[in-house]
């Protein structure tokens, strides 16, 4: 393993039993993937390198107890520190730490942690306090694991609360919304009633009118009519005029036989008989009477004058 770029070496070579040791090998990055190779090295010292940062695939190395990485310029640790859940020993001493992450709460195991010489953030460092001997390293442990717990249930609080509010925020852009179609609903349908109501009306409209008119024209006929009737002459009733025309067919006929019997018995051979002699009498007797009719009447006028 090389300085800085951990390759000039074998890790072996740095492993007493459990203890591996990478102190003061100027290193700039962790060579996770070899430690990975190392399950029994659960004693791990990196202090005294020039490490700025861990990489996030550092915290699967879940088989650490112990780990030193005092004495680098560690700004922060990896979000998902906390799934070193085996850990039990823990030296950030002179560091450029302010802050822990939220997961450091589940080092569960941690009995050791030393934060001096860092900038902490006045809390954190208050309750940190002071590791100058094992016991205030140990109750730097349990009192830093309980702040960052109290933090992450505070978080996991606002978390709760936050979705809480999510949902009751949905729930009311449910119900706003769900009002809100029951409203467009409602308009539909009082406008489709309006509609039918409107065109109701204007059918019984068309109704009435075409009634009105009817009523009209039919007035108008019968009027019509009236005048019509009243302004010609009254016409004689159809059987009435047809036995009229029979009367005087009969009459005509009966004349015309009464001129060929006449003209028959004055004209013929048979003026000698009995039937043709009476009725030449006859017909002497009526000319005879008209002609003193129109003698009486000639007296009458000229004694009138």
């Amino acid at each position: 393993m090389s300085r800085g770029s951990g390759k000039g070496f074998s890790l072996k070579d740095k492993l007493d039993g459990n203890e591996l040791d990478l102190s003061l090998c100027d290193l700039n990055e962790v060579p996770v993937r070899e430690l990975a190779a190392l399950p029994k090295a659960t004693i791990l010292d990196l202090s005294c390198n020039n490490l700025i940062s861990l990489p996030s695939d550092f915290c699967s190395l879940m088989h650490l107890v112990k780990l030193d990485l005092s004495k680098n310029r560690l700004q922060q640790l990896p979000l998902d520190f906390g799934r070193l859940i085996n850990l039990q020993h823990l030296d950030l001493l002179n560091n450029r730490l302010v802050t822990l992450p939220v997961s450091f709460a589940q080092l569960k195991n941690l009995k050791w942690l030393d934060l001096k010489d860092n900038p902490l953030d006045p809390v954190l460092a208050k309750v940190a306090g002071d590791c100058l001997d094992e016991k205030q390293c140990k109750q730097a442990a349990v009192k830093v694991l309980q702040h960052m717990k109290a933090i992450q249930s505070e978080q996991d609080r606002q978390r709760q609360q936050k979705l809480q509010a999510e949902r009751e925020m949905e729930k009311k852009r449910e119900a706003e919304q769900r009002a809100k179609e029951a409203q467009e609903r409602e308009l539909r349908k009082r406008e489709k009633a309006e509609e039918k109501e409107r065109r109701r009306r204007e059918y019984d409209a068309q109704k009435a009118a075409k009634q009105e008119m009817e009523k009209k024209t039919k007035k108008e006929t019968v009027h019509t009519r009236k005048l019509a009737s009243s302004s010609r002459p009254p016409q004689r009733p159809r059987h009435k005029l047809s036995w009229s025309r029979s009367v005087l067919r009969v009459l005509l006929f009966v004349l015309f036989c009464i001129l060929c019997t006449l003209a028959a018995c004055k004209l013929t051979e048979l003026q000698h008989q009995p039937l043709c002699i009476s009725v030449n009498t006859l017909y002497e007797d009526v000319v005879a009477a008209l002609q003193n009719h129109k003698t009486l009447q000639n007296m009458l006028q000229h004694n009138s004058k």
